[in-house]
């Protein structure tokens, strides 16, 4: 594998409406592993449990027909992946991002992977109720559906970019699973590994790394356990003392070529006062921690990415400019 070491990428959203700025901010920021702007205040259909229920038998937007569970499976079945495109009105940004890649490909040479991410199949899935108002994660037959849907919403990016034969990362963005163990997330820990297994089983391969997103305080051992989980995000400024206490499984995990990504620049509780030389500092806090715990120093330098700790599509424009900027020099101090 690659060293890693201090690369920067985005969690997904980002506050902006028109997406050739997002876009610019992007590869300005994240050059290595830019990323694809979901733009929820652009439009309501790009929040992240919408913008990945297209096509779903689940219920969509006023004068959209619902195809029914029996029509989803005939495209599972037949592997119609088209079927489970990303359409424009449904996200601006995955295809100015794209347009951008092929007007100007000296970005091209400067990218080591290309990020894509879909919602996490318990996030969406507490996301949409039925008739009767009850969340779908509560329904067995829809929530295996969904996790077969999201599954095939992620192979379809792997297709869309796959002219520019770069090697990919897909994240699994659950922040629902931010409070896993609370009454406010009643879902068992087998359910939550079994689900994300037979999701990044059908997506991974050579060329593609998948990941998870959560950024809340969680039990990090559900996702050391998922073999075919290549990388664990974290919100480092908000969390670092609670993710240090998973040093035995994440020692496991490291040693299997797992890759933490640090989501070391706060967005909520950012503020002009924090610099790259702080962040760094907590980093190496972390790394220390980990480190005194067991962990080797080389495996967690080697396999280390930066983003923010969360997304900033509810942010204002200038602030997310601000996040991504400090992210930028705090990554360029890292690979030094």
């Amino acid at each position: 594998m690659m060293r890693l070491t201090g690369l920067a990428t985005g969690i997904g959203s980002l506050p902006h409406k028109d997406a050739d700025k997002a876009v610019d901010l992007i590869f300005r920021s994240c050059p290595q592993i830019p990323f694809w702007p979901q733009l929820p205040k652009r439009d309501m259909r790009e929040g992240m449990v919408a913008q990945f229920a297209e096509g779903l038998p689940v219920p969509q937007p006023p004068g959209i027909q619902p195809i029914s569970l029996e029509g989803f499976y005939e495209k599972i079945i037949s592997e119609d992946i088209d079927y489970f495109k990303i359409t424009p009105d449904y996200a601006a940004g995955l295809y100015a991002f794209k347009d951008r890649l092929k007007k100007d490909p000296g970005l091209l040479k400067n990218i080591e992977f290309i990020k894509c991410h879909i919602t996490g199949p318990f996030t969406c899935a507490a996301g949409i109720k039925d008739e009767e108002g009850k969340a779908y994660l509560h329904d067995p037959v829809f929530m295996q559906a969904i996790i077969k849907g999201l599954a095939m919403k992620a192979l379809w990016q792997m297709k869309f970019f796959k002219e520019f034969d770069k090697k990919m990362i897909v994240f699994i963005d659950e922040p629902y699973l931010g409070c896993f163990g609370s009454a406010y997330t009643p879902v068992n820990r087998e359910d939550v590994v079994a689900g994300l297994s037979e999701l990044t089983q059908g997506i991974k391969s050579r060329d593609v790394l998948t990941g998870v997103h959560c950024c809340g305080n969680t039990d990090w051992s559900i996702f050391t356990d998922i073999k075919t989980l290549d990388i664990i995000n974290f919100d480092a400024f908000g969390f670092l003392d609670k993710f240090v206490l998973y040093a035995d499984n994440l020692k496991g995990f490291l040693k299997r070529d797992g890759i933490i990504c640090w989501g070391v620049v706060p967005t909520s509780e950012f503020s002009d006062s924090q610099t790259p030389l702080l962040l760094i500092d907590k980093i190496k806090e972390g790394i220390n921690i980990l480190i005194k715990k067991g962990v080797d120093r080389n495996l967690i330098e080697e396999n280390l990415i930066l983003s923010p700790s969360c997304g900033m599509g509810s942010l204002e424009p200038e602030k997310s400019e601000k996040i991504l900027k400090l992210l930028s020099e705090t990554s360029q101090i890292a690979q030094k």
